[in-house]
């Protein structure tokens, strides 16, 4: 089908990997127990977007240039990490216990915020491109070319993986739902969210560029 091979297994291993928390479970969760539903729906939004764009790359062949060059690998790697640490310095200092559940303009301004910080975590991990560059070609015929093996690959993996993180936007949402009506929790919970954030800025930055 369109140069793709063993598609099922393709889309089992996907769903396993989906399953295993990464970095994008961990933001997502962040979000979603500090903020609520709202804020974690708009994170996973963001986030996908993101895995889509790291989709068109990989199958247009723009990706491979992070394996290629050690100075641009390393240039978005930082970005990544400076953006993660900043937005978890953030939280951190953030006293305020937002709630995203009423309908205003406020609200909206703040979830197109989340939605961008979503995104430019996703396209500031050159881990996602890496992924994709290692994972997909191995489902693809050497036969085949052009990037519609990529884009069917990268659409299916990212299909599973929204409705995995809407799921954990969901859950996480709602079994804290009751304590982050309380100011004081509410904040503690942000920066439990900062140090997850601060974290995840840490591990991107052990991360080594291909050899």
């Amino acid at each position: 089908m369109y140069g793709i091979v063993n598609y099922e297994v393709f889309l089992l291993t996907g769903i396993l990997l989906n399953l295993i928390p990464g970095a994008d479970t961990m933001y997502v969760m962040g979000r979603s127990i500090s903020q609520g539903r709202n804020a974690g729906i708009y994170s996973v939004y963001g986030i996908i977007s993101g895995s889509l764009i790291h989709t068109l790359l990989v199958a247009f062949g723009l990706s491979i240039i992070l394996t290629k060059s050690l100075l641009l690998f390393n240039i978005i790697k930082i970005v990544g990490v400076i953006y993660l640490v900043y937005l978890g310095i953030k939280m951190l200092l953030d006293k305020t216990n937002v709630n995203f559940s009423a309908a205003s303009e406020s609200n909206k301004q703040n979830i197109s915020k989340i939605y961008t910080q979503g995104l430019l975590t996703s396209l500031t991990n050159p881990k996602v491109s890496l992924f994709f560059i290692a994972f997909l070609p191995q489902f693809i015929d050497k036969k085949a070319s052009g990037p519609i093996p990529f884009i069917i690959l990268g659409l299916t993996f990212t299909f599973t993986g929204l409705l995995w993180c809407l799921f954990i936007a969901y859950f996480s949402s709602y079994i804290t739902k009751k304590v982050r009506g309380s100011a004081k929790i509410g904040t503690v919970l942000n920066k439990i969210t900062g140090i997850i954030f601060i974290g995840m800025g840490l591990k991107l930055l052990q991360t080594k560029a291909p050899q």
